[in-house]
């Protein structure tokens, strides 16, 4: 079944005969004779030979035979049909069905004469040109035939090229924008070719090796659709990077053009991501990644000083060669040796580094996203970026040495729906992002200071607890700065006696700044006024706690550490290193 390109309210659907309706199905009328080759399936040979009446599951499990099984309508020229059969019929009408050309064998093409015609695919960018997949696997014969034709199946080219020789092929994709690109799902898996046919790649990334029986190409985001056999369907988001491969660019290292990043809240329907609490049985499938999709290619591996050695080693042991064993010296270059790295940086339109991001150091294409955020200071993403214009280069670090791979490309994010929305204060959102990341950075740094602390009177109190000869009131020291800590932690956390037994207590510093910090980095439209008023007072109760952990830290912890050291105390964690006596 097919509908027009030409019309939207026109379908045709195929049993030996084309049928066309003009209504949407509600009515029919047949646009030509039988198009197939018109054999009794009763008189063909099953292995071997013919079989009668009563054998085992006779015609139970195969098809009526002389049946349409792929029609195709140029969209540059209406009335102008291809028709495919599965007992190796091509039938071709120019003027919509009035006269139809029969195609039985492909030229002197060696191309089997009963070939089932598994797909046709009419021309997107050239109206004479047409491509066809004959699959022959009914008859054991598992090799893929794909042909072309450009004078409307007059004659024909074989493209099928360096598919592999075992692998029958299913179905045919052309680009709409590059016509040299091409898809072709076979039994093991779904191949492009980017010069029409002459070569031919795998496409490998996340996709097993099973039947592509239909292959869809969603136009707007231009997305591969894959329908596999048995095993779901498969999208390959945004393949445009593919229309700009080439031989020259495989020689070289680049970066592909970038498609304009969207800014958006994410939405988590099912509540906490993914599945959430449905349970295992409850089917998702992962959306695309969110923000801004970089593909480069690196004409050439970076290889550790180790790899190169054992690929050295295996050629000069596969042409029989002597393997010369390496020196110690080597031996520790190599166990000291900082892996080779490749790093994408992200840059604002003045230049400042806003995301570095580790790449892939092997040849080939690859593919990074960049989540539209600041690089992180601590725990957690960091605000999102404002929109505007953006680059990223490519760069790599051997042996300590850091230089560039791919000079800087531009790329342009902005907010989705950007003109029916009000755009807000994005100068005033990231200024207030910065005060709050230098407000949670100084209180991370506290708390952990703080956490320090309480590791270094638990250590003094375990150690004084089993020696006896140290004086036992330094517990009751001990226990005077353990009392000072919980008041100052309690600043940070809230009062832990009350939430303890269910009971409310007012926010600690570090509620208060998760809440700030909330409104600066998990909204598109910058924080309220409350947020802001939680970041004032975040910030006052932390100078004023500030002083208590300060001195705590800088004068009653040391002068409890002098009294060990005085009484010949073992080590205990924060003091200095001991000498030697």
């Amino acid at each position: 079944m097919l509908i027009s390109p030409h019309n939207h309210e026109r379908v045709y659907y195929g049993s030996q005969i084309l049928f066309c309706s003009d209504d949407r199905g509600d009515n029919w009328k047949a646009i030509s004779p039988d198009l197939s080759r018109n054999m009794d399936r009763n008189k063909l040979k099953v292995m071997g030979r013919v079989w009668g009446p009563d054998a085992v599951a006779k015609n139970a499990s195969t098809s009526l035979y002389g049946t349409i099984v792929s029609v195709s309508e140029s969209p540059l020229v209406e009335g102008l049909i291809y028709v495919g059969t599965d007992d190796g019929m091509v039938q071709v009408t120019e003027d919509g069905g009035e006269n139809w050309r029969a195609v039985s064998k492909f030229g002197t093409l060696e191309i089997p004469e009963y070939g089932y015609i598994n797909d046709i695919e009419a021309d997107l960018h050239d109206e004479d040109t047409v491509y066809v997949a004959i699959n022959n696997h009914k008859r054991g014969d598992f090799k893929p035939y794909v042909v072309k034709s450009t004078d409307r199946g007059k004659t024909w080219e074989d493209i099928t090229s360096d598919l592999p020789e075992r692998g029958s092929v299913y179905s045919l994709k052309q680009d709409h924008e590059k016509a040299d690109l091409l898809f072709c799902g076979t039994e093991f898996g779904c191949f492009t070719s980017v010069d029409g046919g002459q070569k031919w790649i795998k496409l490998r990334s996340g996709l097993p090796p099973v039947a592509i029986r239909d292959i869809e190409i969603q136009r707007e985001e231009n997305d591969l659709v894959l329908a596999s056999f048995g095993r779901g369907f498969f999208i390959l988001d945004d393949y445009t990077p593919l229309r700009n491969v080439s031989d020259e660019l495989l020689k070289t290292n680049a970066i592909m053009p970038i498609k304009k990043g969207l800014i958006y809240g994410m939405a988590a329907p099912l509540a906490g991501g993914g599945r959430a609490f449905q349970g295992a049985n409850f089917y998702i499938a992962p959306n695309p990644a969110y923000g801004v999709t970089i593909t480069y290619h690196l004409k050439e591996s970076l290889k550790t000083k180790k790899s190169s050695r054992i690929s050295k080693t295996r050629k000069a042991a596969a042409a029989g060669r002597d393997v010369n064993y390496p020196s110690w010296e080597e031996f520790k270059a190599e166990d000291r040796e900082v892996a080779p790295a490749v790093h994408l940086t992200i840059r604002d339109g003045s230049g400042n580094v806003v995301q570095r991001m580790k790449g892939s150091t092997s040849k080939g294409l690859h593919r990074t996203n960049w989540n539209l955020r600041y690089a992180s200071s601590g725990r957690g993403g960091g605000p999102m970026a404002i929109p505007g214009t953006y680059t990223v280069d490519v760069s790599k670090t051997v042996d300590g040495e850091t230089t560039e791979l791919i000079a800087a490309q531009e790329f342009e994010i902005e907010p989705l729906m950007y003109a029916e929305t009000s755009e807000p204060d994005r100068e005033s959102i990231m200024e207030f992002v910065k005060q709050a990341q230098d407000l949670s950075k100084a209180i991370r740094g506290a708390t952990s200071v703080a956490g320090e602390v309480e590791t270094q009177l638990e250590a003094i109190k375990s150690l004084v607890s089993r020696s006896p000869e140290l004086d036992q009131s330094m517990l009751n020291d001990v226990r005077t700065l353990e009392i000072k800590l919980m008041d100052i932690m309690e600043k940070f956390n809230g009062d832990p006696t009350k939430s303890r037994r269910n009971e409310s207590a007012a926010p600690g510093i570090n509620s208060r700044v998760r809440t700030m910090m909330f409104g600066a980095m998990g909204s598109t439209e910058g924080p309220t006024g409350t947020h802001r008023r939680q970041y004032e007072i975040a910030a006052e109760l932390y100078e004023e706690v500030l002083g208590e952990l300060n001195e705590l830290v800088e004068n009653e912890m040391p002068a409890l550490n002098e009294k060990l050291d005085d009484a010949g105390a073992p080590w205990t964690p924060g003091r200095g290193i001991p000498n030697l006596k």
